[in-house]
C-alpha cells in the first residue's frame, strides 16, 4: 500500500486514465461484452450475486444489500470463440487478497497526526482490522469453488502489506488469523486502550466520548464500548485451504515507507512516548516529504525531535520490535502457523539461509507460480526489483518454459518508480515496473501478473498477459479476488475474476459490537472515512471478468 499518498490516493488518480474511461464507455455500449447469468440461489455469495451500496443522502451514509456486478469479458489479447465454455478444462482456482493491514493501532512510530496535513492519512476503521481480516476468512472458507468454473479454490495467495507496521505482533496476529486461533489485538497496556481515538482530540473519531470530533461533525456516530470491543480477543477459524505469501512494503518498512534509520524508527515503537498531533503546516511538510520520497524519514524524525514535548506517555512493549527478513520468514517457517500447509506457505529454508524473499511453487500440472518481492529495503513506498531478482526471474521462467506462469508482487508496474539502492547490496542495480514488463513480454508462458499495493481494482492488457491489480481489505469497497484459470481448447485461455466481500452483513447495528457485528462496522467506516477517494472499485472491466488470452 501506499503509505501516506493519501495512504492510497496518489496511485488511484494516476490511475484512472482516459483510456479508463473509454473502456467504461465502450463496455456500456457493446451487448457483446458483458454476460452473466440471473443470480440464482446456488449463486456463490460473491459480487456478482450482491454487493454493499450506500443509502441516504449527505453525511454520514449507512449500507445495505445493493445489486451485483455483471461479469465483462475482455477480448484485447484474445477472441471469444463460441463454445468455449462447453469445451474448456479449468486449471487452477485460488483467492487472491491483499492489503489486509492487520493494524496495532496503539504503536507508538505509526504517523496518524498526518491527519492535520491529509485527512486520508488515518482511518476511523483502522482499529477493526482484525476482525475484518477474519470475516473475510470466513467468507473464502464458505466458497469452496470458483464461480465460473466451479473448480475447488486450491488455495489463497496474500500479495502483501498483510501487516501495517512492520511489527513482530503484528506478525502473530496475521499468522493466527490465517491459520486459525485465538489472539488480542492489543498492544500495551493489557487493559486499556492507548491510542488517538481516546486521546479527546478533535482531529481523531473519539466514538466513546462527548468531544465534537471531526467525524462527529461529518455523521460518525457515538459507540459506547467501541474501543474496549475493539480490543477484546478475536476468534478465527483460519482458511481451510492452503495459503501462501507475497511481502509488502508495510510487512518490511516502518510505515511502509521509510528503511532502519539509524534504529530510530525501531526505538521509538517498543518505547513509550507517542505523539499524537503535529501542527497542521508540519504535518502537511512530513506528509509531503514522504510523497515524493523520504527513505530514511529525515523530515519525519526532524519534526518527532522537534515537538518530542509534546508527545504524551504509552505502556512501552517491546512485541512491537520490527522484523528482520530472517525473523520474517521464520515466522512462516513456525510450524505453530502451519495451518492447511503447506509448511512455511512459500518460504523455505533456502529462504531463510538466503534472506530472499522470492520463490516459485507448484499451482497445479502445467501452472507455477512465482512470487517476487518487490519492496525495496533502502526505503519509499514504491517497489522495484534488483538485477539479481530479475536474473532468477528468467531462470525460473526459462526452468517452467513448458508451464503456464503466474507472477505474484504487492507492487503493481505503475508504482514501481523507486530505484534507491538496497543498503544490503549497494551494488545491486534497480529495475522499475517497466523493466519487469520488458522480461515477463519475452516469455510467452506467463498468463498474469497479479498484484495490489494501490487499493484500486485494475486490469490491464501488458502484451501477452494480463496484469491483474486487486482493492484492498482496508479501504472500502474492502474485496478480495478469485481468480480461475481454464483452457478453452481452442488455443486461448480465459482468467475469470470475481470480487469477494467479507462474511459480514451489509447492514450495521451500532448496538452489536459482536465480533461479526465489528466486521459490518468495519464495512461502513471505510465507506464513509473522510479523505477515501471514490472509484477504488475500478470500471467494470476491472471487476468482475472473463480475461482472453492466447494460449502459446
Amino acid at each position: 500500500m501506499d503509505p501516506a499518498l493519501s495512504r492510497r490516493a496518489f496511485l488511484v488518480a494516476s490511475g484512472m486514465t482516459a483510456s479508463g474511461v473509454a473502456l467504461e464507455i465502450a463496455l456500456a455500449s457493446t451487448p457483446a461484452a458483458s454476460s452473466a447469468a440471473t443470480p440464482s440461489a446456488t449463486t456463490p455469495l460473491t459480487t456478482i450475486r450482491a454487493v454493499a451500496r450506500p443509502h441516504g443522502a449527505g453525511g454520514y451514509r449507512r449500507l445495505s444489500d445493493g445489486p451485483g456486478w455483471r461479469r465483462v469479458t475482455r477480448t484485447e489479447l484474445a477472441e471469444a470463440r463460441k463454445g468455449r465454455a462447453d469445451r474448456r478444462t479449468a486449471l487452477a482456482c485460488f483467492v487472491q487478497f491483499t492489503d489486509l493491514h492487520i493494524t496495532d493501532v496503539q504503536n507508538p512510530q505509526r504517523y496518524e497526526f498526518l491527519r492535520a496535513g491529509d485527512m486520508s492519512s488515518w482511518r476511523p476503521q483502522e482499529a477493526l482490522t482484525a476482525v475484518g481480516a477474519v470475516s473475510l476468512i470466513e467468507q473464502v472458507n464458505t466458497l469452496r469453488y470458483g464461480p465460473a468454473t466451479r473448480a475447488p479454490i486450491g488455495f489463497v495467495m496474500t500479495t502483501g502489506d498483510n501487516t501495517d507496521n512492520n511489527s513482530r505482533i503484528e506478525m502473530e496476529w496475521f499468522l493466527t488469523a490465517m491459520t486459525g486461533g485465538r489472539f488480542t489485538p492489543n498492544t500495551g497496556d493489557p487493559g486499556a486502550y492507548e491510542g488517538v481515538q481516546s486521546s479527546g482530540l478533535g482531529l481523531y473519531w473519539q466514538p466513546g466520548s462527548r468531544v465534537r470530533d471531526i467525524d462527529k461533525r461529518a455523521g460518525f456516530p457515538h459507540l459506547d464500548g467501541f474501543l474496549e470491543a475493539a480490543i477484546r480477543e478475536v476468534s478465527s477459524p483460519g482458511l481451510a485451504v492452503p495459503w501462501y505469501s507475497t511481502v509488502g512494503n508495510h510487512d518490511r518498512l516502518f510505515g511502509g515507507a521509510y528503511s532502519a534509520a539509524g534504529g530510530f524508527f525501531a526505538d521509538l515503537a517498543t518505547g513509550s512516548r507517542k505523539l499524537f498531533a503535529l501542527p497542521a503546516s508540519e504535518a502537511g511538510a512530513v506528509y509531503r516529504a514522504l510523497r515524493r520520497g523520504d527513505p530514511t524519514g529525515a523530515r519525519f524524525r526532524a519534526a518527532w525531535k522537534r515537538y518530542r514535548g509534546k508527545a504524551r506517555t504509552v505502556t512501552a512493549d517491546e512485541r512491537r520490535a520490527p522484523l528482520s527478513p530472517h525473523a520474517y520468514i521464520a515466522a512462516h517457517l513456525d510450524p505453530a502457523y502451519t495451518g492447511a500447509g503447506p509448511v512455511g506457505h512459500g518460504y523455505t529454508r533456502d529462504n531463510l539461509d538466503s534472506g530472499r524473499l522470492d520463490y516459485s511453487f507448484r499451482i497445479a500440472d502445467g501452472v507455477v507460480g512465482v512470487s517476487l518481492d518487490t519492496t525495496d529495503r533502502g526505503g519509499d513506498y514504491r517497489g522495484s526489483v534488483g538485477t539479481r531478482q530479475l536474473a532468477w526471474l528468467e531462470r525460473t521462467l526459462k526452468t517452467h518454459a513448458d508451464d503456464i506462469a503466474l507472477i505474484f508482487s504487492h507492487h503493481p508496474s505503475w508504482s514501481m518508480t523507486n530505484l534507491a539502492p538496497d543498503p544490503a547490496r549497494p551494488h545491486d542495480k534497480r529495475h522499475g515496473g517497466q523493466e519487469l514488463l520488458a522480461v515477463l513480454r519475452k516469455h510467452g508462458n506467463v498468463a498474469a501478473w497479479i498484484n495490489g499495493h494501490s487499493h484500486l481494482n485494475k486490469i490491464v492488457p501488458q502484451g501477452g498477459f494480463w496484469e491483474i491489480s486487486t482493492a484492498s481489505h482496508v479501504d472500502y469497497p474492502q474485496l478480495a479476488r478469485v481468480v480461475e484459470l481454464a483452457d478453452n481448447r481452442d488455443g486461448t485461455l480465459s482468467l475469470f475474476t470475481t470480487l469477494v466481500e467479507s462474511a459480514a452483513p451489509h447492514r450495521t447495528d451500532f448496538g452489536d459490537l459482536s465480533q461479526s457485528g465489528l466486521a459490518a462496522l468495519y464495512r461502513e467506516l471505510s465507506f464513509n472515512s473522510p479523505g477515501t477517494r471514490s472509484g477504488l472499485a475500478g470500471l467494470p472491466g476491472d471487476r468482475n471478468t472473463e480475461l482472453l488470452l492466447r494460449r502459446r
